[in-house]
């Protein structure tokens, strides 16, 4: 009887996940490209994003992306012009494409993001970057950041074919 309970509830807790997101303007986005209804009120069934593959938010004035770990299929991320301080995409492993220029962002890791093939972090704080891990990167841009720091060792990256680093100490 148990077995038979969990069974028929399951189809009523699984698809009743909501994501929370608490920046109005990245959930005002989302509803301006339809992946959300109504005005904001802090989340977005998670059905709505969890097959998204491509999500284009740049100049929305964001400032926290909480809830993009949700996007699951999510392949490319173009979230430039923002006001973005902290950027987390450790679970968004499927992502190839990834561009947060002239942001704020201070530190970023892509350890997890081993499909990445191009990421762009232009204009940011960035004060290190670490891409040894990803062996798929062809293209790099990290100019105009902080970075005293930048490994791409290790003959990890040895597709990297186009890689930008100036302006940074």
């Amino acid at each position: 009887k148990k077995s038979l309970l969990v069974f028929l509830l399951f189809p009523c807790i699984a698809f009743g996940q909501t994501t929370l997101i608490p920046d109005a303007n990245f959930e005002q986005a989302l509803i301006d490209l339809g992946h959300d209804t109504g005005l904001p009120d802090g989340s977005v069934p998670t059905d709505s994003i969890n097959a998204v593959s491509q999500l284009f938010i740049m100049a929305k004035n964001i400032t926290n992306l909480t809830g993009i770990e949700d996007f699951g299929a999510l392949t490319s991320l173009f979230c430039s012009s923002n006001q973005l301080t902290s950027l987390d995409v450790s679970q968004n492993v499927a992502l190839i494409n990834l561009d947060f220029s002239y942001n704020q962002v201070v530190s970023l890791d892509v350890s997890q993001n081993v499909a990445l093939e191009g990421l762009t972090c232009n204009s940011n704080q960035l004060t290190k970057l670490d891409v040894s891990h990803n062996s798929s990167l062809e293209f790099l841009a990290c100019k105009d950041n902080q970075l005293t720091c930048l490994n791409v060792k290790n003959g990890n990256n040895q597709i990297l074919s186009n890689f930008y680093a100036v302006n940074n100490p």
